[in-house]
């Protein structure tokens, strides 16, 4: 069977910052692996450095050329303007925001983070969350906290990526079938999962994945590059193996495109 890969997690970097992280280099990861379209996350602000160009704006910049990307913004949680950074996002065009608590050290539920999530849900834009093991204190990014986000904000949508990995994949479990809605809001994303050596923190079985879509259904998870963490050897793998599950073809499909296309609601 044919599929459309519409694939989420991409981040990319100025040449100067990562020279393997460019737009010019994830266009041609995506084709030598097949892949039609991506998410792209903007650089955070952090890895930039003094100076640096605004990422927000940048990425916009990068992509104008480039129709079948599809930009994520980024917020500088160290800056006062929460809500003026989240309305420029929705004014770049941008689908959503990409947010990692752990290497952004905030805490998920934290006030600043609400401010964040208050704007999000009013002009729509979707939001991704690392999740799982980052080598930051894990009080501040536990699982159960986005049980904590999707009550308090009852109309945001967001993914967990990796859906906490090896570790907590149970927990991220927990929160999707407690938040079950007719629409669909949180997505588990199927991000650096499938590779056991190098990806440990955030590897899950066959089974697991297995059991994510009879718990939870086959339309809440999407696959996921981490490009350029993930490069075009293992992207290909990790599209093979979604390939292979011993899953209905209906949800290879959707894994591998459809939902996230629904999920950022693209025609």
């Amino acid at each position: 069977m044919a599929y459309s890969i519409f694939a989420h997690h991409a981040h990319v970097f100025p040449k100067e910052v990562r020279a393997d992280g460019t737009v010019d280099e994830l266009l041609r990861v995506m084709e030598r692996c097949g892949i039609d379209a991506a998410v792209c996350f903007a650089t955070f602000h952090s890895q930039l450095g003094p100076g640096g160009p605004e990422p927000n704006r940048w990425l916009a910049d990068q992509l104008k050329a480039h129709p079948q990307l599809y930009g994520f913004g980024v917020i500088d949680f160290t800056a006062e303007d929460l809500e003026d950074q989240v309305e420029l996002i929705a004014a770049l065009g941008f689908r959503g925001i990409k947010i990692h608590p752990a290497f952004q050290k905030i805490r998920i539920d934290g006030e600043r983070a609400c401010r964040v999530y208050a704007k999000a849900q009013e002009l729509g834009l979707f939001l991704s969350f690392h999740s799982g093991i980052h080598w930051h204190r894990i009080a501040d990014y536990n699982m159960l906290l986005f049980d904590e986000v999707a009550f308090r904000f009852p109309r945001l949508r967001f993914s967990m990526e990796h859906l906490g990995g090896y570790c907590f994949f149970q927990e991220g479990l927990a929160v999707l079938q407690n938040n079950r809605s007719d629409p669909r809001r949180l997505y588990a994303g199927l991000t650096s999962v499938f590779d056991r050596g190098d990806n440990r923190a955030w590897y899950l079985s066959d089974d697991r994945i297995k059991d994510l879509l009879w718990q939870d259904g086959e339309d809440g998870s999407f696959f996921g590059l981490d490009f350029p963490y993930n490069g075009a050897e293992k992207i290909a793998y990790a599209i093979q193996h979604v390939k292979a599950l011993d899953i209905p073809e209906s949800a290879k499909e959707k894994i591998l495109g459809g939902n996230l296309r629904r999920a950022l609601q693209l025609p």
